[in-house]
């Protein structure tokens, strides 16, 4: 897969977060066959974070990201269900497991052609109060499923 540069990126996800009325439009081929929905994407996506069961959290990883998905966040990466698992596996244990904490969707996830963004936060497990909040930029393949995950936080 051929890498974007910086510049790109931003200015694809700058375009995104500026024209909500386009990327709300849910009609683009890209995806149509699954999780079209970019909140059910958003809701899925952070659920993997959540799950304490190794074997579930392993089967939904492999249903979001395509085998060889990537996942970038500050200066480390992930690619590969492998090193995808390792990295959800270390923040659930960090965040959830020890710290009782728990993560979910906000609401407004968006869909530009074959990206999705939506903001994530962390919360207690008994609160509302939000800890932390991040942004998600997804680019997906065809049949909806993660070719590449950056992550900002905080955001």
């Amino acid at each position: 897969m051929p890498r974007i540069d910086h510049y790109l990126l931003a200015l694809l996800m700058s375009a995104v977060l500026a024209i909500p009325a386009l990327a709300q439009d849910a009609r683009s081929p890209i995806g149509e066959k699954s999780m079209l929905d970019p909140q059910t994407l958003a809701d899925r996506y952070v659920a993997v974070w959540n799950e304490a069961d190794e074997k579930r959290r392993r089967d939904a990883i492999s249903a979001l990201w395509v085998p060889n998905g990537e996942h970038f966040v500050e200066g480390r990466q992930a690619r590969g269900y492998e090193e995808l698992e390792k990295r959800v596996r270390g923040s659930h244990e960090k965040n959830v497991r020890d710290n009782g904490n728990r993560f979910r969707a906000a609401p407004g996830a968006r869909r530009l052609h074959n990206v999705i963004t939506f903001h994530w936060e962390m919360l207690p497990a008994n609160g509302d109060t939000v800890l932390v909040r991040g942004l998600e930029f997804l680019i997906i393949d065809g049949e909806g499923r993660i070719l590449v995950d950056y992550q900002f936080f905080p955001a």
